[in-house]
């Protein structure tokens, strides 16, 4: 092949490379373009507080997880020390506290935030929904998988702490303040300390983000009580006046 035939292979090729480069960078570009706009919608569409797209910006939930996504990509290609540094600046700025590791779905949003704490091993389905103080934590220094699976459509309350390797089945409902240690089925509402269940749907159900209207399994079970007491106290009353006749 003569010289300038040469060169201009070589030319062609240089900007072919620079070609696939620039379409790599503005594919990623158009990535991030992609994640801040569902981030807005999202966040507009589960907080009533906020009154203009720009208020997103501000968000604990917004800033999280534009770390976090970075952050989970350098724990994949194994720099651990980066992914954790990046991590450790989101906490900073934020209160939430995401480990890099952690698998995350689409459509997940921190309302408030401040004291969300989310473990390595952590798996986390779409459309999920955490208050404040939020812990999906571990039990201890178990290897392997030791912090929860949460399916799709999954509301944790304020201050809830859902411990271990378990399963949250999806459209379930974890209310404040509880302490849920083992596996929810589909679909269901747990309250108290430790969690029980005390109300199941059994299917797929729209997200549910009222935290005050939840059964009450204590005053439940009082109330019972003093109904069967009165039931029993008036088949009393009626023997004794059988008797005395």
């Amino acid at each position: 092949m003569p010289l300038n035939e040469s060169g201009t292979a070589e030319k062609f090729v240089s900007w072919m490379d620079f070609f696939a480069a620039f379409l790599l960078e503005w594919r990623r570009k158009m990535g991030v373009v992609k994640n801040v706009k569902e981030e807005i919608q999202l966040i507009r569409e589960r907080d009533p507080a906020i009154h203009s797209s720009m208020e997103v910006f501000l968000y604990p939930s917004f800033k999280v997880m534009l770390h976090y996504r970075l952050a989970h990509k350098l724990y994949l290609k194994k720099h651990y020390f980066l992914a954790r540094y990046v991590s450790q600046r989101g906490v900073r700025k934020t209160g939430i506290e995401i480990h890099p590791g952690a698998r995350i779905g689409k459509g997940f949003f921190i309302d408030h935030g401040n004291g969300v704490i989310i473990g390595e091993t952590a798996i986390i389905g779409d459309n999920v929904t955490l208050y404040q103080g939020v812990t999906l934590g571990g039990t201890g220094k178990e290897q392997g998988k030791r912090h929860p699976t949460i399916g799709n459509n999954v509301m944790i309350g304020a201050g809830a702490k859902v411990l271990g390797s378990c399963t949250i089945g999806d459209d379930s409902k974890i209310g404040a303040g509880s302490v849920v240690l083992g596996p929810v089925p589909p679909g269901s509402t747990v309250v108290g300390v430790p969690g029980r269940v005390v109300r199941s749907y059994g299917s797929a159900r729209p997200q549910d983000l009222n935290q005050t209207d939840l059964p009450d399994p204590i005053l439940e079970a009082i109330t019972k009580l003093q109904k069967e007491n009165e039931e029993l106290k008036e088949r009393i009353k009626k023997i004794e006046e059988s008797g005395m006749k």
